[in-house]
């Protein structure tokens, strides 16, 4: 279902794709809950379809939800929480709130150089 609903996004097929991305959430929330890895892709893809259309406020949501999740998952330093930070910096970006997105944009920078700090060489 995430892979024909990718297919649609990536047609222009927002509003059908963002069904599949719904019910694909809805689904992985059921079977394998909601702070499963897989669930959490899911919410992002989800609040991706959802910039595509414009719907800023209601994807900055989605972010905000799965950063919160991501961050208590497997921690703040993990690649795919930095991720979700930036995806959450795009999503206000995408509203005009530059400064706010500026920050989060700083903080994800400075994490990440924290954690290439601290890696093995």
């Amino acid at each position: 279902m995430n892979n024909l609903a990718q297919a649609l996004s990536k047609q222009g097929k927002y509003a059908e794709a963002e069904a599949m991305h719904r019910e694909t959430l809805a689904l992985k929330e059921k079977v394998v809950g909601k702070e499963h890895p897989d669930t959490l892709t899911s919410m992002n893809n989800l609040a991706h379809v959802l910039s595509s259309q414009g719907k800023y406020a209601e994807a900055e949501a989605m972010h905000r939800e799965t950063l919160a999740l991501k961050e208590k998952v497997v921690g703040k330093e993990h690649p795919k929480t930095l991720a979700s930070m930036n995806n959450l910096a795009l999503a206000l970006s995408g509203q005009g709130m530059y400064a706010e997105a500026e920050a989060m944009h700083r903080e994800t920078l400075a994490l990440r150089e924290s954690v290439r700090k601290g890696a093995p060489a």
